[in-house]
Parts: C-alpha cells; structure tokens; sequence
C-alpha cells in the first residue's frame, strides 16, 4: 500500500557524512524500517532524536520554524 502524501511543508537540506555512515543508513534500509534510501534513514534517525531530546525537556515542541 501506497503512503500517504506528506501533509506538512518539507525544506531540503544537505547534509556531509562519511561513507562508514552512509554505509550504516543503507544497512538500516534493508531492514525495511527506515524508508527507502539513505537520505530517509538519516531523516528518521533525525527526528527519532529530535522527539528523544524533546522527551528530556532539552527542546521544546514548538511547531515547525521557519529560515
């Protein structure tokens, strides 16, 4: 089954890592948990700890901010 469209705006950014990385994402990728290619797995793991400092009261939800 098809995923939904993302109903909230996306901006791109453009992240530099090292290929032991790179190599780390794409082995999460076949998982099949962590999206399609590389740049999803970096998402996830990205918002999986941005909701983890969240839950240690280190951030605070405030919504999407804009550049």
């Amino acid at each position: 089954m098809p995923r939904k469209k993302n109903s909230i705006a996306t901006v791109q950014i453009t992240i530099s890592t090292t290929a032991i990385v790179r190599g780390f994402l794409e082995t999460l990728v076949t998982t099949g948990l962590y999206g399609k290619n590389a740049a999803e797995a970096a998402e996830r793991l990205i918002g999986r700890g941005i909701e983890q400092l969240i839950d240690q009261d280190k951030l605070k939800r405030t919504g999407a901010r804009r550049s």
